[in-house]
């Protein structure tokens, strides 16, 4: 036990120097003994180290702790004392009979400072006095705008006078203090009077325009001359005074009140000559309320009676009476009950009755509140609760309030209670205002549903949206403008300013981003009032292209939206230079058509001559395989004639430039031209077609270009033809459609036209074969078409059963006619 006392007592420092003695008195022993002693002490010493360090640490961390604390109270005391420096300066501003605007650069909401009512009575909102059209004159507001605009933007001083709706002269002082635009309103004094008409003096009615009035009230009233005789009772004031038992003489209304109380009256109207009425409290049946007016050659009064007066004894320990707001009480639209120290009820409005569904006669035998409450229960009326006693427990603890409150009550048939408790100053008892919440609860939450699906749908677009407000930051925004201008969402979401919007773009876009934001924020911060909206487009230089609009909103605000239009200019782009190279090779088709046309037009007609002269029989006659030969050559030959007719007609009617020449016309002739150019066609066929042709009797009178009509039937008659077998039969029908049309119907008994096909009939050039029979060049029905057109007619095309193909022209009698309708 003894080496361990002395380890406590004597510490680290006397072992080391008992130590350094052992080694000094025999030093041929010191060496292993002091390594065997330091080797035992070695762990002791270095945690006694370690004691020693921390504790040192912690002194040096209660020092520092204190140092801190000391400059944490500094600091407290400094800004408690420049609170105190704002608060003061903000008194003295708001004591000062001008409103102040400060706007920073920052863009923070502008500040307002100064008694609003002092320039816009009866307003409270302090950002009221920015709605410069709301309470300035038009011009004195446009003007006023331009110059804030100036000077937050220009930094130009302005110092003027404008005029405000109710004729005051307003002076309007703005300048630039510590980099803030501040602008000082301040009412003059002086404003522009209206001249006093003659009649604007106020005059006091007459007994008779009195007496309309009173006698639709629903309370004792009545007229005295200036003598103060009742000359008029209405019919409240007669049941009245039958309740109180009085009876007047010979007929006449009794008075309720003596000849003292009528001479008071009377001389309190004198003394009260220039005040609109005079009231005082009358002790008759239990406590009037009394109201007396002077007329022009005497007076009128009223009385009422508080309602709902509970029969109770005389108030206790003097206190006051609430008598005199029944009427006022009884006039709200807001339910109000008043209890007194003993919870029972003493006033109440007609609201509150028809709130709650109460029997007024009940109410009036002055019930306690508990019994109330406990009817409400019964009846479904209160909100659900689990420990019923408790809540009412707790509810009837508004007695003992200091200072009103306010507690929310959800009844079961769906309607929301805001229940004010307001003690009664000086009776004990609790006033209850009940606040019917429903329909501003329900608008609140349609609104906030609105408000989300108006956020959803903003989200969903496709545009970039950006709304700032009358401050330069930014109010709302969409993902889609991030991705526009590659804007984080946080920084978005922190409502930055233009400003900032427009350095971070010209971090983003370096090369364009920082002048196009130059430029949208003139359009943003604009404060004029006739300001309009405006729209462009934005080429930026990283080769997108946006188009922009900026609306005015009705609340002063700035909604700003961005398309991206890259894509759909490209497109729009390539689209116009393809329809362009279309509409050149189409040029270039019809001007090397027409052209070959004429070309093949001159060795034809040499071709068809010389087969003539052949079959003449003037050079020898022929045998009768080279007179086959012969004809094959001419039917091939006006085959290949009416193809350039008609690619030249069409190329014709492609350049504008075709025109009709009418003229009265045989049908029979036509037909027979027709016919003729149907039999060259089909010259040397073993087994032609049989035309059969039937013209109704008592046509009208045909006028129409001849050629143009030959064609048409000889491209219905060859169509026909082509499509049906050797042999078969093909009917012309001619009849009249009406007074003034002609239908011109070719059938056939071929392998009729199927549905898909019967739409590229009337296309060019269309090839196309109908179970191997080869339609031709494809020009036929496109003339038809094209001819009846020109003419104001149509072309129907339909199959037969079971088999065969009808096409039917239809064309006006009198094509003239038609034409000059058409122009």
């Amino acid at each position: 036990m003894q080496p361990a006392r002395f380890r406590k007592h004597t510490g680290f420092v006397a072992i080391c120097a008992g130590c350094v003695a052992l080694t000094t008195v025999t030093p041929a022993l010191g060496a292993p003994i002091l390594a065997a002693s330091m080797s035992g002490v070695a762990p002791y010493a270095l945690m006694l180290g370690a004691a020693g360090f921390g504790l040192m640490g912690s002194m040096m961390a209660l020092r520092w702790r204190r140092e801190a604390e000391a400059a944490r109270a500094d600091a407290s005391e400094r800004v408690g004392a420049m609170r105190a420096a704002l608060d003061e300066f903000e008194t003295l501003l708001s004591g000062m009979p001008e409103v102040t605007i400060i706007w920073r650069d920052t863009g923070i909401e502008p500040a307002v400072l100064g008694p609003i009512s002092s320039l816009l009575p009866g307003e409270n909102r302090a950002h009221a006095v920015l709605e410069f059209r709301s309470w300035l004159e038009d011009d004195a507001a446009r003007s006023l705008a331009a110059r804030l605009t100036d000077l937050r933007i220009e930094g130009k001083v302005f110092e003027t006078s404008v005029t405000a709706r109710d004729g005051r002269i307003i002076r309007a002082t703005g300048r630039l203090v510590g980099g803030a635009a501040v602008v000082r309103l301040r009412s003059s004094g002086a404003m522009v009077e209206p001249p006093l008409r003659a009649d604007a003096m106020t005059r006091l009615p007459s007994p008779a325009e009195a007496q309309g009035i009173l006698a639709n009230l629903t309370i004792p009233a009545w007229l005295r001359d200036k003598d103060g005789v009742l000359v008029y009772t209405n019919a409240a004031y007669l049941h009245f005074t039958r309740t109180l038992g009085l009876k007047g003489e010979r007929g006449t209304a009794p008075d309720i009140f003596d000849a003292e109380a009528r001479e008071r009256h009377l001389k309190s109207l004198e003394d009260a000559a220039d005040t609109i009425a005079f009231t005082e409290q009358h002790h008759l049946a239990g406590g009037l309320d009394l109201v007396l007016f002077p007329l022009s050659g005497g007076s009128a009064g009223y009385c009422y009676l508080p309602i709902a007066r509970p029969k109770s004894k005389e108030p206790e320990n003097n206190e006051p009476d609430l008598g005199h707001l029944t009427t006022v009480i009884d006039a709200l639209a807001t339910p109000i009950a008043v209890f007194d120290k003993r919870r029972q009820l003493t006033h109440y409005n007609t609201a509150y009755a028809r709130f709650w569904g109460l029997d007024t006669g009940w109410l009036n035998t002055a019930p306690d509140e508990k019994a109330i409450l406990d009817r409400l229960r019964t009846q479904g009326m209160l909100p659900a609760e689990t420990d019923y006693r408790d809540w009412r427990a707790k509810h009837l603890m508004s007695y003992a309030l200091t200072s009103p409150r306010e507690v929310p009550w959800y009844l079961p048939d769906g309607r929301s209670a805001n229940v004010i408790a307001a003690p009664a100053t000086g009776t004990g008892g609790v006033i209850y205002v009940f606040e019917d919440m429903t329909e501003r609860l329900e608008l609140e939450t349609r609104h906030n549903a609105l408000i989300h699906v108006q956020r959803e749908t903003l989200n969903a677009l496709s545009e970039g949206v950006a709304v700032f407000g009358t401050n330069g930051r930014l109010k709302l925004h969409n993902p889609r403008l991030s991705l526009l201008w590659k804007l984080p969402m946080n920084t978005l979401g922190s409502h930055p300013h233009i400003d900032d919007m427009a350095r971070a773009c010209g971090e983003t876009f370096p090369e364009d981003g920082k002048r196009i934001w130059a430029d949208l924020k003139q359009r943003i911060i604009d404060l004029n009032p006739t300001r309009s909206d405006t729209k462009g487009r934005i080429s930026r230089a990283d080769g997108r292209l946006l188009d922009y609009a900026v609306v005015r909103l009705p609340d002063g605000q700035t909604m700003m939206t961005f398309v991206d239009v890259s894509e759909s200019a490209n497109y729009e782009r390539v689209l116009k230079e393809r329809n362009e190279a279309l509409i050149a090779a189409d040029r270039l088709k019809d001007t090397f058509v027409q052209n070959v046309s004429y070309e093949l037009r001159s060795p034809l007609t040499n071709i068809i001559g010389f087969a003539d002269l052949l079959a003449s029989d003037e050079f020898g006659p022929l045998n009768e395989k080279q007179r086959t030969y012969t004809d094959y050559i001419r039917s091939s030959s006006a085959n290949l004639g009416l193809l350039i007719d008609n690619i030249l007609d069409l190329a014709t009617v492609d350049a504008g430039i075709a025109q009709l020449n009418p003229e009265v016309l045989d049908i029979f002739t036509l037909i027979d031209r027709a016919r003729a150019g149907m039999a060259a066609t089909f010259v040397g066929s073993d087994d032609p077609v049989d035309l059969t042709v039937e013209v109704e009797d008592n046509l009208p009178t045909f006028v129409a270009d001849g050629t143009r009509i030959v064609q048409v039937l000889y491209n219905l008659l060859s169509n026909a033809a082509r499509f049906s077998d050797p042999g078969s039969e093909v009917r012309l029908k001619v009849a009249a459609r009406g007074p003034d049309r002609i239908a011109f119907a070719v059938e056939d008994d071929g392998v009729g036209i199927p549905e898909d096909m019967r739409n590229a009939m009337f296309q060019r050039f269309e090839g196309q074969s109908v179970e191997g029979r080869q339609r031709g060049a494809g020009l036929g029905l496109a003339i038809v078409k094209t001819f009846v057109n020109l003419h104001g007619g149509t072309v129907l095309i339909e199959s037969r059963e079971p088999r065969g193909t009808r096409v039917t022209v239809i064309l006006p009698a009198n094509a003239a006619l038609a034409l000059n309708a058409g122009e």
